[in-house]
């Protein structure tokens, strides 16, 4: 379901996570063997918030990114906001997680003033995107001069010895883990699949750069797969 475009892509996504939102956290510890814990950590490290700043997660899903923040950051105000309101219900009716603040949102359209936040985040949000500069252009407008965007995602195989074995677990074990642990596996075939269509790394950072930001780098993780990139809004 990769292949889908525009609004049908968007309904396409949206659906999916309401299906996945009850085990999405177990699904990512599975998948990635509890390394997505550490690439959320690096991820605040990089948001470079101050003491009682105000942190936008965008696509939050159940919150992980935006309770990191509260761990790190003494005073955080962390707003997470998606568009799949059941992502943010299986979030909230974790007790830790209960000072994050809710917000229906989608990454395209955010509904809030110019530059508020001090960093804006997300967690495996631009592979699913219709239109990743305009999500860029709506994150930065949100953040405050010299604040930063971090941006957690996935990245196709490179064409290594590795590549043949990470294809075989993106597209057979991720599937059948799926399949298992939440019986979604058209789901989990759709990730792996949007994985190795997205955009390459350097890709991605010349589109942060042609948005505005600057200071534009990224960090890759397990085997080259993922990459957190980070931006910051000029000023």
């Amino acid at each position: 379901m990769a292949h889908l475009e525009g609004q049908e892509r968007a309904d396409y996504v949206q659906d999916m996570f309401a299906r996945i939102a009850g085990r999405y956290d177990l699904m990512n510890r599975l998948m990635t063997g509890g390394q997505d814990l550490k690439w959320r950590r690096y991820v605040i490290e990089q948001a470079r918030l101050p003491e009682n700043g105000r942190l936008l997660d965008i696509a939050t899903g159940t919150g992980d990114i935006a309770l990191e923040g509260l761990r790190q950051t003494p005073g955080l105000q962390a707003v997470g906001g998606d568009f799949t309101i059941e992502m943010m219900l299986a979030g909230k009716a974790i007790p830790e997680r209960q000072a994050i603040q809710w917000v229906t949102a989608d990454t395209l359209h955010l509904p809030f003033p110019d530059a508020i936040f001090d960093a804006v985040t997300s967690g495996f949000l631009m592979r699913n995107v219709i239109d990743v500069p305009a999500a860029f252009r709506e994150q930065m407008r949100v953040t405050k001069p010299g604040g930063h965007v971090v941006v957690l995602e996935s990245s196709p195989p490179k064409d290594n010895v590795l590549r043949p074995f990470i294809k075989i677990h993106l597209n057979h074990v991720i599937p059948a883990l799926g399949r298992l642990i939440t019986g979604e596996s058209e789901a989990y075939s759709y990730l792996p699949d949007s994985t190795q269509q997205f955009k390459h790394p350097d890709e991605l950072a010349d589109i942060m750069t042609q948005t505005g930001l600057i200071n534009v780098h990224y960090k890759m993780f397990m085997f080259g797969t993922i990459a957190i990139h980070v931006g910051q809004k000029p000023g």
